[in-house]
């Protein structure tokens, strides 16, 4: 039986084995276990940082962890055997979390190409070569995922760095981010976060490297000097130009102006500043040491409320006769010969090449620099498909980043809510000192009645707004209205009740209703007091939901509202 349990538990790892390989992955770090055993940390004595095995914060998933301010990290993980990078499709992936955000460090990888012989991992320092550097890097104007090959030219044998080119942005959050590279066997570059495709190019392409990883055909030839008689300048002034006659450089700019005149009131002989009156002499003051004690000066309190203090001077202004300084006008250059530039020359490192050619990478690595902690790597992967590549980043990130975007989305909430009750605290501090204005008399307890009831319902406060605006208003509105005018009637709104036809009749200061009509959300009306009923001005709409405390309820009579009394309504 032990002898069949075993042989099931062979045929599984097998068949796990071929599901591992068949899916395209090259090399997968996960961090579930402990990296002590795998991954060597730098003994190079600038790299003090230490690294932790740590679980991303939220979450039951470890991942490799910078704990410490403003240290240099490194530490390096080779490779059982070297990934070919020109054969077929690599995909270069990895995960960050900046938890602690990211003002100045970097949190990318390198990929190490086979070193020279007798290094060591533990020698891993910011020299040790690398195929290509991939990842987030931020510091003051530096911000954006480098993307960069190490390639070596065929003619010189040197190897030259190869930057991508107006490189995308590092995420400014703090939850889980995954950076994906997908080399192409077109020469295509495909940089994805998060799954999305962010920047694509082309690694033969002058426009999307810099410098291009083909050299230029020709170069300026070093040793070619410009001649002493090459003449550059385009424009020279007109020797045949003269200077006007009436053309006078001594001119001022500025002369007195002649006709202002010294205001009134101006203290002529009041110095603009005065001793201090207050000022005592110090108890410890040395006139042999220290010199003749004189009092602090101040601004003189008497030119606080003149126009002027001390000697009047006539001001200045711009003379209308100045010219400047003449100067003959610009024409062409006769013997303008255009921008020297040397002659080109056959460039000895140019090579031709249809692909790249990179080294294969060995190991990988992460050396960066870093002010902020917080820093967590995770789930790195080096496969030969897209497909692999996606499915782990489903699997292992997505679930990860959704629980986050979850959490700040409660966050952000909170804060606006936060933010909303301050302002509401401005908001009725603000009334309550309305609430306080001579102006409101009688009304006085009522308004401040509503006050208490919308700080219970504070859906209710604009109304609120309105209506004390109304209330303040409308004792001016009554002066205004108090002019006598002669009683008309006018037919509005024609209403059936009982079969007779209620009409409005316009008095002097307001318009009385027949009938009870209730007033739910309705247009009220001021009028002008030299127009009629049909040239009635708009005023305003007032919620009833702000007037349930200040009426028996809504909806309710016009003619009934205490605090209404002297504003006109017209029912629709």
């Amino acid at each position: 039986m032990c002898c069949l349990q075993f042989c099931c538990l062979i045929l599984i790892g097998l068949f796990a084995l071929e599901i591992y390989a068949s899916s395209g992955t090259v090399f997968y770090e996960s961090f579930d276990e402990s990296f002590e055993e795998s991954w060597i940390v730098s003994e190079k004595e600038d790299y003090l940082g230490v690294w932790n095995h740590s679980k991303s914060e939220g979450h039951e998933d470890f991942g490799l962890l910078v704990s410490e301010k403003a240290r240099k990290y490194a530490i390096v993980k080779e490779l059982d055997t070297p990934v070919e990078l020109n054969d077929g499709m690599v995909v270069l992936q990895f995960e960050t979390r900046l938890q602690n955000g990211l003002e100045c460090g970097g949190a990318y990888l390198k990929y190490l190409r086979p070193q020279e012989s007798g290094w060591t991992p533990k020698a891993f320092d910011n020299k040790s070569p690398y195929s290509i550097m991939f990842g987030p890097d931020k510091c003051g104007a530096t911000n954006k995922v480098h993307f960069i090959i190490n390639h070596m030219n065929p003619k010189t044998g040197k190897y030259i760095e190869h930057h991508l080119n107006s490189p995308i942005v590092v995420p400014s959050d703090k939850m889980s981010h995954v950076y994906t590279a997908i080399l192409k066997p077109d020469n295509e570059l495909s940089i994805l976060i998060d799954g999305a495709e962010k920047k694509k190019a082309n690694f033969m392409s002058s426009e999307d490297f810099s410098p291009s990883l083909i050299p230029p055909k020709t170069i300026p030839d070093p040793d070619d000097k410009k001649p002493e008689d090459w003449d550059e300048v385009q424009t020279i002034p007109d020797p045949d130009a003269k200077k006007p006659e009436d053309w006078d450089e001594d001119v001022p700019m500025e002369i007195l102006d002649e006709e202002a005149e010294k205001p009134d009131g101006w203290l002529d002989d009041e110095p603009e500043e005065v001793d201090d009156p207050d000022a005592m002499k110090p108890e410890d003051w040395d006139d042999e040491e220290d010199g003749e004690w004189e009092a602090p000066k101040i601004d003189n309190p008497r030119c606080e409320t003149a126009p002027g203090c001390g000697e009047w001077k006539r001001p200045t202004k711009k003379n209308p006769d100045y010219k400047g300084k003449w100067y003959a006008p610009l024409i062409d250059n006769p013997n303008y010969m255009g921008i020297w530039q040397p002659r080109e020359i056959p460039n000895a490192d140019y090579f031709e090449l249809d692909k790249p050619n990179l080294e294969p990478v060995a190991a990988i690595g992460i050396e960066i620099w870093t002010m902020q902690d917080g820093i967590l790597f995770d789930n790195i992967l080096i496969s030969s498909d897209e497909k692999s590549a996606e499915s782990i980043r489903d699997a292992t990130w997505k679930p990860k980043f959704l629980v986050e975007m979850e959490k700040q989305r409660v966050e952000e909430q909170a804060a606006n809510l936060d933010g909303l009750k301050g302002i509401q605290k401005v908001v009725f501090d603000v009334l309550y000192k309305i609430a306080d204005l001579p102006i409101l008399g009688d009304h006085k307890m009522k308004v401040m009645e509503l006050i208490e009831e919308a700080e219970k319902k504070p859906t209710i406060i604009v109304g609120i707004i309105i209506s004390l605006a109304v209330v303040i208003v409308s004792p001016l509105l009554k002066i205004l209205l108090s002019i006598k005018k002669k009683p008309v009637k006018a037919n509005v709104a024609p209403k059936k009740d009982g079969g007779k036809t209620s009409t409005t009749e316009v008095g002097e200061d307001a318009v009385k209703l027949t009938g009870q009509k209730k007033l739910t959300d309705s247009l009220h009306y001021v009028r002008n007091h030299d127009s009629s009923v049909s040239h009635y001005t708009p005023w305003i709409t007032i919620s009833c939901q702000a007037y349930s405390s200040l009426s028996s309820g809504c909806p309710f009579s016009c003619h009934n509202s205490p605090l209404l009394d002297d504003i006109v309504f017209i029912v629709h």
